[in-house]
C-alpha cells in the first residue's frame, strides 16, 4: 500500500521547508520527516506518542527516524513516546533551527527565496534523487510495516489503547 497523505514513499522534486510553532506529534511529526529544511520556534514540542495509545505508527517514522537522526534517539522518541522541546529537536537534529515564532514564517519565506534563486534543474535533480533514495528504502519496508501494524490493531491493547485515548485517561495494560 502507498501512502501519498504523509508524503511517505513518493519522490519529489521541490524541496519543502517546515516551519513549526507549535506541538508535532504523531502525524504531524510524520510528515514533517519529508520536509528537506525544517526550523521551530523555542516552545514547540516533538513527539510520537503512539505506542501509548497501542497503535502502530504507519506514516515512516520508524523507516525516516533512523535515516535522519540516528539509531539511539529514534528508538528513544517512539518507544517512550514522550514529548521533546524544540532545543532537544535541534540538538538531536530533528529541526535545523530555532527561530523566534514571530520571524519563523520570515525565515521558512527567505529560505525558499534562497533555493528558488538557484538552478531549477539542479535543485530539483537533487532533490529526486535524495527523495527516491528515501522513497526507494521506505517502499521495501511497507509490506512488514503493514503487518506490524495489523498485528497491533489485532492485540487486545488496541482497544484499551483507543478507549484511553476518547476518555482522555492512562491506558491500562495487562
Amino acid at each position: 500500500m502507498v501512502n501519498h497523505a504523509l508524503l511517505k514513499n513518493d519522490p519529489y522534486s521541490k524541496p519543502i521547508v517546515a516551519a513549526v510553532n507549535g506541538d508535532c506529534v504523531g502525524g504531524g511529526l510524520e510528515l514533517m520527516l519529508s520536509t528537506d529544511i525544517r526550523a521551530a520556534a523555542p516552545e514547540a514540542r516533538f513527539g510520537l506518542t503512539e505506542v501509548k495509545w497501542s497503535i502502530y505508527p504507519f506514516g515512516g517514522s520508524t523507516i525516516k527516524l533512523i535515516q535522519q537522526i540516528g539509531y539511539i534517539h529514534a528508538m528513544d522518541l517512539p518507544l517512550t513516546a514522550r514529548l521533546i522541546d524544540a532545543g532537544e529537536a535541534a540538538r538531536l537534529g530533528l529541526v535545523n533551527r530555532l527561530v523566534p515564532r514571530s520571524e519563523l514564517m520570515g525565515w521558512a519565506i527567505e529560505t525558499a527565496e534562497m533555493i528558488a534563486a538557484n538552478s531549477p534543474s539542479a535543485v530539483q535533480a537533487v532533490k529526486r534523487q535524495v527523495s527516491a533514495t528515501i522513497a526507494d528504502h521506505a517502499l521495501t519496508r511497507e509490506a512488514l510495516e503493514q503487518q506490524l501494524g495489523d498485528e497491533v490493531r489485532a492485540s487486545p491493547h488496541f482497544a484499551e489503547g483507543i478507549a484511553a485515548f476518547r476518555e482522555k485517561r492512562r491506558p491500562r495494560y495487562e
